[in-house]
């Protein structure tokens, strides 16, 4: 445990960024999922799915929780896995 007052301070904000990042990451991989399932079935809203997916990647580097190539990388792998499911169909 700290004994610095401002590293107690930065312990604080540090934890409260982390669970704001967590939270981010993981409606990121839901949103994900879901594009990837419309996709899969057929769905009317896979088109939705997948703009709302690539918006919320798009808002975590804007705010510093992925880096922007890695957002890139995550688009680029969705798009591709998506458009080989709906050209399969």
């Amino acid at each position: 445990m700290a004994n610095i007052k401002s590293q107690i301070k930065r312990n604080r904000t540090n934890e409260k960024a982390r669970l704001r990042n967590k939270a981010a990451k993981s409606e990121i991989k839901t949103r994900i999922k879901t594009a990837v399932r419309a996709a899969e079935t057929g769905s009317e809203t896979s088109g939705e799915d997948l703009r709302l997916a690539v918006k919320r990647l798009d808002k975590a580097v804007s705010r510093g929780i992925i880096h922007k190539n890695q957002a890139s990388n995550r688009k680029a792998r969705l798009m591709r896995r998506i458009n080989q499911l709906t050209a399969a169909e």
